[in-house]
């Protein structure tokens, strides 16, 4: 009797529909013509609102760009007339003047240092408007005007920013404030070191260390002066600065 195999066959047979797509029956493998549309359409769109960003992104620039030239020029051009300003100013100011320096004259060569500050701040002229209030200041003697008229100074000239420490150094010395004064001094004397002026900071700062009883530190400032500044006009008096400050610690018992 022949054996009945109860076992289903297995269907291998791949349908067309199955080899296409993942075997996804019915699933449209092309796109219609009206999808293509759509697609092109909105790509389009997108590039057309890339172009106009990239534009307005340039268009941007340009507005900045012309700002800052037109701000330089402004500048510029303010600049030069708040340096025709303070040159009668800085005139009177060296004479003593100080109400001409400060409000200006009858013959309207200069509105003043004053109000060229005001005028023309932001500006070259303007900052150096400061400086000389505070150099006028100090000769008036009203030091805590001069100082903070001097710490508005912001020059691009190292001499000058280098002098205006000194000149706050001088009025913290007035008014008999040491430990500013020694601050200040040293920072003008450690603001790019030259020949001319760096040995005539550093003999401040030791006239006022040695009032401050800071005897080591005066000996000191001397001594840079002899080391550092040889041909300055300050080195022989330094020197022998250097040597009495060496002898009177020496002489001097320790505690």
């Amino acid at each position: 009797m022949a054996k009945v195999n109860d076992e289903k066959e297995t269907n291998t047979t791949v349908t067309p529909e199955a080899q296409v797509g993942g075997g996804l029956e019915n699933e449209n493998v092309f796109e219609s013509a009206e999808a293509l549309q759509d697609n092109l359409v909105h790509t389009l769109d997108k590039a057309k609102g890339s172009s106009q960003l990239v534009l307005g992104g340039l268009g941007l620039i340009v507005v900045i760009i012309g700002g800052f030239l037109f701000y330089k020029w402004n500048n510029q051009r303010q600049n030069e007339t708040a340096q025709k300003e303070l040159f009668p100013a800085q005139f009177y100011l060296e004479k003593d003047s100080l109400n001409k320096a400060f409000k200006g004259d009858n013959n309207n060569s200069t509105s003043g240092i004053e109000a060229v500050a005001n005028d023309y701040s932001g500006t070259a002229g303007g900052d150096l408007a400061s400086f000389y209030t505070g150099i006028a200041r100090l000769k008036e003697g009203k030091y805590d005007e001069a100082i903070a008229a001097l710490e508005k100074f912001n020059p691009n000239d190292y001499i000058l920013q280098a002098r205006a420490f000194s000149l706050i150094g001088d009025a913290y010395s007035e008014k008999k404030d040491w430990t500013s004064a020694i601050k200040y001094y040293q920072k003008a004397a450690d603001f790019y070191p030259n020949e001319e002026y760096t040995p005539t900071y550093l003999v401040k700062l030791a006239q006022v260390q040695e009032v401050n009883g800071d005897l080591e530190g005066a000996k000191k400032s001397y001594q840079t002066i002899v080391d550092k500044f040889e041909k300055s006009t300050e080195r022989t008096t330094a020197e022998k600065n250097a040597a009495r400050l060496e002898a009177k610690a020496t002489a001097t018992p320790a505690k």
